[in-house]
């Protein structure tokens, strides 16, 4: 796949603060990259340095192939932006704000009219056309916002928090857009939820204190978790057995460690953790079959996002 956007060494300092630390990654054709980090950590203004609204101290970002600095116009030309908050004008309508957005994009005649029924049905903005946009609601006006982000139908895509202020069917809806775009585009999109990542991202990225600290597929930063092929059983049996049963899973030859879970008269639950995050499901559940054990729930966690984000972050 071509790459469509090229960060090399990428800082930016305001005074003596330093906001982005010499990152450096590429994004290629079909990737929805995820960019997660906490408040203050840099995405923003990274994304306002890919963009070409913020000047780097230093590095440097390619878009299709031009400099963000060097080819300011052919870069944007292939950048829709959704910013953080989505400012728009807000004495203007909706159907005027995106009038006035195809006519700065270059959109004409027959070609700008079609664009934009297009755009307005697939963002649903058809009931708030004629309202101005102060008057909307928050999940209206971040509809609007990325509404003109893709009215040109852009190569690159950067959404700061596109779900924000968006109510679950709304959430939804934006992410079914986003992953039906990612075909053909390509998609950075900043995001506090942890569930979106699993939702649309192919990818994720994750910063603190303005550095890139992990890169990879959703799947990829969940096996970093300690929770991480590790496995909870619940079993009928009289509370009475269970120090044994306690007993004969630690000693099962993979597992490093059991949690009690619950211990009631009549049920058993434990979760136990495996050496060196190694798989441990086939020899818990071949042991419960030959013991003839009553289980009523084996299951395999694959690791806790929020658990590897908090613990990235905290590191750094």
């Amino acid at each position: 796949m071509e790459t469509m956007v090229e960060i090399q060494n990428l800082c930016k300092h305001f005074g003596s603060l330093v906001a982005v630390d010499n990152i450096s990654f590429q994004v290629t054709q079909g990737e929805i990259l995820g960019f997660l980090g906490p408040n203050g950590a840099g995405k923003s203004t990274t994304m306002k340095m890919i963009t070409g609204f913020l000047t780097p101290t230093s590095g440097t970002v390619k878009v299709a192939g031009h400099d963000i600095l060097q080819s300011p116009l052919s870069a944007k030309r292939r950048i829709g932006y959704l910013p953080e908050g989505a400012p728009t004008y807000p004495d203007m309508t909706s159907a005027q704000f995106l009038d006035f957005i195809a006519q700065i994009r270059g959109l004409q005649g027959l070609n700008k009219r079609k664009r934009l029924d297009e755009i307005i049905q697939r963002v649903n903005l058809e009931s708030v056309l004629d309202q101005p946009i102060d008057t909307l609601s928050k999940g209206f006006k971040r509809r609007v916002g990325l509404a003109q982000a893709i009215l040109h139908d852009p190569e690159v895509l950067i959404l700061d928090e596109p779900t924000d202020g968006l109510d679950p069917n709304q959430k939804h809806e934006v992410r079914t857009l986003i992953s039906d775009m990612a075909k053909e585009k390509v998609i950075i999109l900043s995001t506090h939820i942890l569930e979106e990542v699993h939702a649309v991202c192919s990818r994720a990225i994750i910063i603190a204190n303005g550095r890139l600290v992990a890169d990879g597929t959703p799947s990829e930063l969940e096996s970093r978790s300690l929770y991480y092929n590790a496995v909870t059983i619940s079993l009928r049996a009289p509370q009475q057995q269970a120090p044994e049963i306690r007993k004969q899973l630690l000693n099962l030859p993979q597992v490093a460690k059991l949690e009690t879970l619950e211990e009631s008269p009549s049920l058993l639950t434990y979760q136990l953790f495996p050496k060196n995050k190694s798989p441990i499901i086939a020899e818990i559940s071949q042991h419960a079959r030959e013991r003839n054990w009553k289980v009523e729930e084996l299951h395999l966690d694959t690791g806790h996002l929020d658990e590897v984000f908090r613990t990235i972050t905290t590191a750094h």
